[in-house]
């Protein structure tokens, strides 16, 4: 017997239907407050900024937190890698460190690329220097995603709740004071934001308990190789996410800047269902790492995707229909009555960010099942999808980043649902598939 099928012996193989209930809830109170805040950092600097500025500050946000986006596989491995430690009863080793040396190399030479003068023309027209904001805030991510995965992994719930506050909370904080000292401009509300992504040195004390470097682990050749995967997939995460803005404008520059910032305020409030779904996809690996662990444990893991996907699918589509009725009107609420978004625009985003949402999760599942290359295929094909339409699609750049956002989701999903349901539960207590 192995130390990993002691491990799993000792703990429960199935999760403790109440102490998840209570996790998602902590969880999602935390995700729902963070949310509220960023949503008042977006819409008190589209007040404070001209149109054309705000379109350019949200290209920022979306590079900076599209970045923080493709950090999320850090996160989900070493919560996988957590999870499976509390199994054995130990910590996580030196794959965790490995782990996140490759994540910081990867973001340190993505956030390069904008400043590089070319692209950081067609990016910060007039702001060069948000490149470099965009730099530090990106490393920052870079350790606190992990953070996040050694806490969330280990059940340290309230600590990884509290991240997500603090991170949260002190952009608003500071964007008043630089507001009050009439310092708002475009640089100091971008450094204000990008200190948010370093939060998690409140909290790094709590995460280093659960790490032990001395521990073995995979060959390091292994680990860089099925991160550089993941972060690959994140890539594409991030080109239909949060990064979405920064790909419009390299894709499909040239539209009338005011409809692109109106595009923009309606896409940030149509990711309301991605912000709800956060919570179960934080829980998701170390939940379908232990659920894993038996057979009735996969047979429900089975029906709840089979049931997750076709709710989604349904849920997308009342979501479209609350979009088209009801989204220009909430735009112009929280944006202002200058703010004119067509009915079709809002209800395609809200229908991509549902099935997004739906995505993010099969994903999460084929990562606990270590299986970085059908993680890859899977937003691969939504990234792919997506940025051919941006190029290809006839229209004004709204219709295109509009059905770009319909159509990569869409395929994205379909493909996810097939290669989970090929993918067999096997024991992912053993070692990772090669």
């Amino acid at each position: 017997m192995t130390a990993g099928e002691a491990g799993a012996q000792a703990a429960p193989a199935v999760p403790d239907t109440a102490g998840v209930g209570r996790s998602v809830s902590r969880i999602t109170i935390a995700i729902i407050a963070a949310a509220v805040l960023s949503y008042a950092v977006i819409i008190v600097t589209g007040r404070l900024l001209t149109k054309a500025d705000y379109a350019v500050f949200m290209t920022f946000w979306g590079l900076l937190f599209g970045l923080g986006s493709a950090m999320s596989p850090l996160e989900q491995e070493l919560s996988r890698q957590a999870a499976h430690a509390r199994l054995r009863g130990t910590k996580v080793g030196a794959d965790g460190v490995t782990a996140l040396l490759v994540g910081l190399g990867a973001v340190g030479l993505v956030a390069l690329v904008p400043l590089i003068p070319v692209v950081n023309d067609r990016l910060f027209p007039n702001f060069y220097w948000l490149a470099a904001v965009v730099l530090v805030g990106g490393l920052g991510f870079a350790v606190q995603f992990a953070v996040r995965g050694m806490l969330v992994g280990s059940d340290q719930v309230n600590p990884y709740a509290g991240v997500l506050l603090v991170e949260a909370g002190i952009r608003p904080l500071l964007i008043l004071a630089l507001a009050l000292a009439a310092l708002d401009g475009q640089i100091t509300l971008a450094i204000a934001v990008a200190f948010g992504s370093f939060a998690w040195l409140v909290f790094v004390r709590p995460a280093r308990a659960h790490l032990d470097p001395a521990l073995p682990g995979d060959p390091p050749r292994l680990v860089v190789r099925r991160m550089l995967m993941l972060f690959a997939s994140a890539a594409c995460i991030a080109t239909v996410v949060t990064g979405y803005p920064a790909v419009i404008g390299v894709l499909a520059p040239g539209g009338d800047p005011e409809r692109m910032a109106e595009f923009l305020a309606a896409l940030a409030v149509s990711r309301v269902p991605l912000v709800l779904f956060s919570a179960v996809q934080a829980l998701a690996v170390p939940v379908v790492v232990r659920l894993s662990q038996t057979t009735d444990g996969q047979r429900r893991l089975r029906r709840l995707l089979a049931l997750g996907s076709a709710g989604a699918v349904t849920l997308a589509g009342v979501g479209a229909l609350i979009g088209w009725l009801i989204g220009p009107w909430v735009v112009a609420l929280l944006f202002g009555s200058t703010y004119v978004v067509p009915d079709w625009v809002v209800a395609g985003l809200v229908w991509s960010a549902v099935l997004l949402a739906a995505v993010q999760l099969l994903a999460s599942v084929l990562l606990a099942r270590v299986r970085p290359g059908r993680v890859l295929a899977v937003w691969g094909t939504a990234a792919v999808c997506t940025a051919l339409a941006l190029v290809l699609w006839p229209g004004d750049t709204v219709a295109k980043a509009t059905f770009g956002m319909v159509v990569g989701p869409t395929l994205g999903l379909i493909v996810g649902m097939v290669l989970t349901a090929k993918s067999d539960p096997v024991d992912i207590s053993a070692a990772p598939a090669r």
